[in-house]
């Protein structure tokens, strides 16, 4: 599996970029806020998903490890593929994402082109399910989940909840969360505390 790509952005496209790495171009598709956050002749670094098909093998690439994780997170849904997954993350901010995940908010999911009422209800309830499975399954979740309810207040335990579907637990963004002003809202929590993970 290639992790990341580092190099020189040589070309893009409405939705992919070339890397050029060593002498190789490494072609991959992308996300329009990917594509908004890197520029030509400046030295990048796109964290990568290769995906293995029959009749190809396709290169995703990503300017943040959230992004990646969001993309994967999404396409391991039942009938949402890479395309979709693109999509979702053109339209819509890793956070933006999980709120809507941990608000049952189907309008904004099919805010992204192509993605209808059901594949966005799908999505929610499949993410949801794994989300309460993951909670039941590891107790010390279960635990720390109801010790961060009673001591968290304001927008905190929705964060908490929209992170989980991210793949965080409260045990790990709880001690960020604590440092940070609870009557934010709930997307900028969020993205604060996504910021400082990827710092540590």
């Amino acid at each position: 599996m290639i992790y990341s790509v580092r190099g020189k952005l040589i070309h893009t496209t409405t939705s992919s970029a070339v890397v050029e790495c060593a002498g190789v171009g490494y072609n991959c598709q992308t996300t329009i806020n990917t594509l908004k956050q890197i520029k030509i002749g400046t030295e990048v670094t796109l964290y990568t998903y290769l995906n293995v098909r029959e009749d190809a093998m396709e290169l995703f690439g990503f300017a943040t490890a959230t992004e990646l994780e969001t993309f994967k997170t999404l396409i391991s849904v039942s009938g949402v593929g890479p395309k979709a997954g693109l999509a979702i993350l053109s339209q819509l901010s890793p956070e933006q994402v999980a709120m809507a995940i941990a608000t049952d908010d189907v309008k904004t999911i099919t805010r992204a082109p192509g993605i209808g009422k059901k594949i966005a209800q799908r999505i929610i309830l499949e993410l949801k399910d794994k989300l309460a499975k993951a909670a039941v399954s590891d107790s010390g979740f279960s635990a720390v989940s109801g010790e961060a309810a009673a001591a968290v207040s304001g927008n905190v335990p929705k964060a908490i909840e929209a992170l989980g579907v991210l793949g965080y637990t409260p045990a790990d963004v709880s001690p960020v969360l604590a440092t940070l002003d609870s009557s934010l809202p709930v997307e900028q929590l969020i993205a604060m505390t996504l910021r400082q993970m990827g710092r540590q």
